[in-house]
């Protein structure tokens, strides 16, 4: 067992973490958590996604925030620090519809919005999802194990559940 590092990953934020990180992020509600991981070389990396993508109006902005522009800065991170990109296997959790709202407005479904954001640009880049806690209606924290991989996820509303 590894002394831990623990890096936390704000919201609009990202981090990447060697063998001995433990990486997490907590205030996951409609915000989705990813982990990138290679368990060949023990590189892992997390991102706090907060939106689905950049708007386009904008010139300027904090790219973390959004799927479309976090999920690339991530992947260049990761191989930075030493990753290989063929084996990064994905894991997610977040995207709750933390309110109910009496309109069918797509606009206000910003979790499922946030999760099919992510499962896209995942698909495009061939990343495989090995394991995901999403939707619901409740907040979550995750943290990633870069010694193993594993994903733990905390809910209030239920036990932890490994990924």
């Amino acid at each position: 067992m590894l002394i831990s590092n623990k890096i936390r990953v704000r919201m609009a934020d990202l981090k990447v973490g060697k063998e001995s990180d433990v990486l997490i992020t907590s205030g996951l509600g409609s915000c989705v958590g990813l982990t990138l991981y290679d368990s060949i070389s023990k590189i892992g990396g997390m991102a706090h996604v907060m939106l689905p993508e950049f708007p386009s109006n904008r010139k300027q902005g904090k790219p973390e925030k959004y799927a479309d522009t976090a999920i690339d800065i991530l992947i260049e991170e990761l191989k930075k620090a030493g990753a290989n990109i063929r084996n990064l296997e994905a894991k997610m959790a977040g995207g709750a519809q933390m309110f109910n709202f009496s309109t069918s407005n797509d606009r206000i479904r910003i979790g499922a919005r946030n999760i099919e954001a992510v499962e896209t640009i995942l698909k495009k880049k061939r990343i495989k999802i090995i394991g995901a806690e999403v939707g619901e209606n409740y907040g979550r924290t995750m943290e990633l194990y870069n010694d193993t991989g594993k994903v733990i996820i905390k809910t209030v509303k239920q036990d932890d559940r490994i990924l």
